[in-house]
């Protein structure tokens, strides 16, 4: 089996995590606001990243740190509006709009980085903004736009930062060091976020610790988070960008059939139109036209 081969299984691995748990977050946050959730699922998965990288982090550079940093900016922001949004929205829908990130990657590829992208790239990113017009837009017009689609929206541009940041530094940088990071800098920003939206009235705080937010906050600081990030790190350092949003175009679908099963949710007409166009726009993009 080929390094390159464990790496594509790593990054599907992290795809099934985060698409199965987006159910979970959804209940869990029925008995917590959002970033008290956001606080303790990253301040748990702390301690066992700390343990997994001991003989590392210690040997972390000053470029090391502000690298994690920059990234771990990002992955606050995407999961502060995936969150907030989930919350307003279905498991199904918010896992399709943050798979709008994958095109992303190549189109801010060529617009950020003037790096050069097919017509097939151009193609797919249309398709799929056409997909996301379908899904989140209903028939009454935009008017009736859902809030936690346009949030998680929000979340699919903060992702496809992340993507395109963590292929950049990955070469350069401490990998423990970007994975520890990454998770330590959402925890220390959802940690600051609980008093100050609490004072400011924005987001009261609510933590009732009930069986079912027990169980949300371990799966997903466990798996998740803790042996999730490390493999998203590691299986990008042996791959490309373009295959990693590939691979983690896998997510919405997980997330779709696990809505299905648990929750019973059926997309209407009108929105499996849109979650076809994303995924048919990610197949293309990446297929045909990768940066």
């Amino acid at each position: 089996m080929s390094l390159r081969f464990k790496a594509h299984l790593a990054l599907l691995l992290c795809a099934f995590f985060w698409g199965v748990t987006f159910v979970v977050v959804k209940d869990a946050l029925t008995d917590s606001s959002v970033f008290a959730y956001l606080a303790a699922r990253f301040t748990l998965a702390i301690p066992p990243l700390v343990w997994f990288y001991r003989a590392d982090l210690h040997k972390l550079s000053a470029a090391d740190f502000w690298a994690g940093v920059r990234i771990g900016i990002l992955m606050f922001g995407g999961y502060a509006f995936q969150t907030a949004g989930l919350a307003e929205t279905t498991p199904s829908k918010a896992a399709f709009i943050t798979g709008f990130s994958v095109v992303l990657v190549p189109v801010l590829m060529a617009v950020v980085w003037r790096r050069r992208i097919s017509a097939w790239a151009w193609a797919g990113a249309f398709a799929s903004l056409a997909g996301l017009y379908f899904l989140t837009v209903p028939r009454e017009g935009i008017a009736d736009l859902n809030r936690g689609d346009l949030l998680v929206t929000g979340c699919a541009v903060c992702y496809a930062f992340q993507i395109i940041f963590i292929e950049r530094y990955s070469a350069q940088h401490s990998l423990a060091g970007l994975s520890f990071l990454q998770v330590a800098v959402t925890a220390a920003f959802s940690l600051a976020a609980v008093p100050l939206l609490s004072i400011s009235h924005l987001e009261p705080f609510r933590f009732h610790l009930t069986s079912g937010l027990i169980f949300a906050v371990i799966i997903t600081a466990v798996f998740t988070t803790a042996i999730a990030y490390p493999l998203l790190v590691w299986g990008q350092s042996h791959t490309s960008a373009a295959n990693t949003a590939l691979i983690l175009a896998g997510e919405p679908v997980f997330a779709a059939v696990t809505s299905y099963i648990v929750l019973h949710e059926r997309l209407g007409a009108r929105a499996l139109v849109g979650a076809g166009l994303i995924l048919g726009g990610i197949l293309v993009a990446e297929l045909k036209g990768p940066a």
